[in-house]
């Protein structure tokens, strides 16, 4: 089994990259499985110290949701635990147990692309459903492509619906993909509509998510997994656990403060915990989420799960957890806003 499983984003988990879809996919029975992880909140008493004694109130804006056996993944094709199967509102729900989750906001899952209806109008009937924390959603819809704004216009009316995404760093999507005219302008007609458009783009090419922004000025863009950084990058160069960070720490925070310099661009705190190496702890992540709330201030940060993807490095629960421990100096407003205030304000919730 191989021991690390990089990845930019939460589909790129896999062993080995194929040039001929955007993910990385499986190869082989265990290359999904995950390592045997401890938490570093194995102590009940250390967990019980960090959490207060009442979860905040969240909005979780990156919840993913999937049945294989009704939905077809081909990045997770072969995968096994922890991303294989089912995970849907029962597990998600366990998963929280204990959280004080107010709201979740689907995000989509890069199903097969003869499935994005289905997938959009089952999101959208359990939403309507009213059963699960589950109210709003992300769908999935590339601006790049012909048939976007028809795709998009079913949804034009539906406040549920509060924006679309297109993952932007697999292999057979090249640099500098989201700067063409057309996925510009859909972009832009976005905007027009009152919906956002989520950015999951290589740690590389964060500029050109910086370009993006800065052409379409009435459309309000979230960078998830807080520009895909890699926390191996922020580790002493004498640190056993380095190995080969995917970005340099530098670039990455040189490049996001460029990013923050478009104020119609937010930040979204997620994903991060997926990339831990073994034996780790929160102040694995400070550097990162530090420089995220420095960069781009209290106002356009948001929380996000990531969840059932963060499952490759801790539970949900060890990832507020760690997220608690590290803006434990904040004020209490600050912390608000990353929970729940700022996705009420940046999704038009």
């Amino acid at each position: 089994m191989i021991e690390e499983a990089f990845y930019h984003t939460p589909f790129e988990i896999a062993c080995h990259f194929s040039q001929t879809t955007n993910f990385f996919l499986p190869q082989g029975p265990n290359c999904f499985r995950m390592r045997a992880r401890k938490s570093p909140f194995a102590s009940p008493t250390l967990l019980t110290s960090i959490m207060p004694t009442s979860s905040p109130a969240i909005i979780d804006t990156h919840q993913h949701l999937w049945d294989l056996a009704k939905l077809e993944l081909p990045w997770l094709n072969g995968a096994g635990p922890p991303l294989a199967g089912k995970h849907w509102t029962e597990e998600y729900a366990k998963a929280t147990e204990g959280l004080n989750i107010e709201a979740s906001m689907y995000m989509e899952v890069d199903a097969a692309a003869d499935q994005k209806q289905r997938e959009a109008d089952t999101i959208l009937g359990l939403i309507t459903s009213g059963k699960t924390t589950t109210r709003y959603a992300i769908l999935s819809a590339d601006p790049g492509k012909n048939g976007f704004r028809k795709f998009v216009d079913q949804f034009r009316e539906n406040d549920a619906v509060k924006g679309f995404r297109q993952v932007l760093h697999g292999g057979s999507t090249p640099a500098g993909y989201c700067l063409q005219p057309k996925f510009i302008e859909n972009c832009r007609y976005l905007g027009s509509l009152g919906k956002t458009f989520d950015l999951c783009i290589r740690p590389k090419e964060l500029k050109d998510a910086a370009r993006l922004a800065e052409a379409c000025p009435q459309t309000r863009f979230v960078l998830d997994h807080c520009g895909n950084a890699d926390p191996k990058a922020f580790f002493p160069s004498n640190d056993s656990r380095r190995g080969t960070p995917d970005h340099d720490a530098d670039q990455w925070r040189q490049d996001m403060a460029t990013l923050a310099e478009q104020e119609n661009l937010f930040c979204k705190i997620s994903g991060i915990v997926a990339r831990v190496p073994d034996q780790w702890n929160p102040d694995d992540l400070r550097p990162i989420v530090q420089h995220c709330a420095e960069a781009f201030g209290e106002s356009r940060i948001v929380f996000g799960s990531d969840w059932p993807v963060c499952k490759m490095g801790a539970s949900l629960q060890d990832w507020v957890a760690a997220l608690t421990q590290i803006i434990t100096p904040w004020s209490a407003d600050h912390q608000s806003r990353l929970w729940r205030e700022n996705a009420l304000a940046v999704y038009h919730i």
